[in-house]
């Protein structure tokens, strides 16, 4: 994380269960006090409660619906005022099963407002704040689904391959400023968003199902080696490069005055 005489405070959305408290636990015994926000009021309490009793840091709970405008404009005042948080970790989400077509309009709808407008706002607000501040960390939870999107639902899929490009956009615009970004890609994690999409994670291979404790530890080792996008269960770091390496070479023919031969 970027360097700061004075720890920063964190700031986790979604951090009531599964890998936002998890990224909670682990910022706390780095010594960051916590400012903590998610719906459930009674579990945010009771999570701030043991926090503050095994790490001797403080914390303070705000509970929100960052699909609600009027909470999410709260929470990104608070990112823009509040000069003592140094650390975001964009964590709330949710996922939807089943296809676009069978999807309604009010799911959609949420899934972007959370996913996407949330993610970003909130990104936002704290790039200004750190940007101008000299210091800072953004960590925004995406998923590997952003480079496999056949393999999950449409409106998911696209959500997190957003919240990369927003990721390594920001990278490039803050990388002067002393201000770290990074974009975390899991692949299935143990937690309760596969329940609330109406999934049985169970029903998964459980070759591919992470512990959320050991997808945040790998992300907070990948973000300490400096990495702007962290795939917790990729074994080889040379792939993503050849993938980057593979992507960059499309750049010189992305956009020329006249079409490729091939299509007249």
């Amino acid at each position: 994380m970027s360097a700061s005489s004075v720890t920063p405070t964190a700031l986790v959305t979604g951090a009531s269960s599964g890998i936002g408290a998890v990224y909670a636990e682990r910022l706390a015994a780095r010594g960051h006090d916590l400012l903590l926000v998610a719906r459930d009021q009674q579990r945010l309490d009771a999570l701030a409660a043991d926090l503050q009793a095994r790490h001797g840091i403080n914390v303070e709970v705000l509970s929100a619906d960052l699909a609600q405008a009027t909470d999410l404009a709260r929470v990104e005042q608070r990112l823009r005022d509040d000069q003592s948080i140094g650390v975001l970790v964009n964590n709330a989400g949710i996922a939807m099963n089943g296809t676009l077509a069978d999807a309604t309009a009010a799911q959609t709808d949420s899934l972007v407002a959370l996913n996407i407008v949330a993610v970003t706002r909130l990104a936002s607000a704290a790039a200004a704040q750190f940007g101008k501040a000299g210091r800072g960390t953004i960590i925004n939870i995406a998923s590997v689904v952003a480079l496999a999107p056949e393999m999950f639902n449409a409106v998911y899929s696209a959500s997190k391959a957003y919240v990369l490009s927003l990721t390594q956009t920001l990278h490039g615009e803050l990388k002067e400023k002393n201000v770290q970004v990074q974009a975390v890609l899991p692949g299935v994690t143990r937690t309760e968003i596969w329940e609330r999409s109406g999934l049985d994670v169970t029903q998964i291979d459980p070759q591919m199902v992470m512990e959320a404790g050991e997808m945040v530890d790998a992300a907070l080792a990948g973000l300490d080696s400096g990495e702007v996008v962290s795939i917790p269960s990729l074994p080889d770091a040379a792939d993503w490069q050849a993938f980057i390496k593979a992507r960059d070479a499309l750049r010189p023919n992305l956009s020329r005055s006249s079409a490729a031969a091939r299509y007249k």
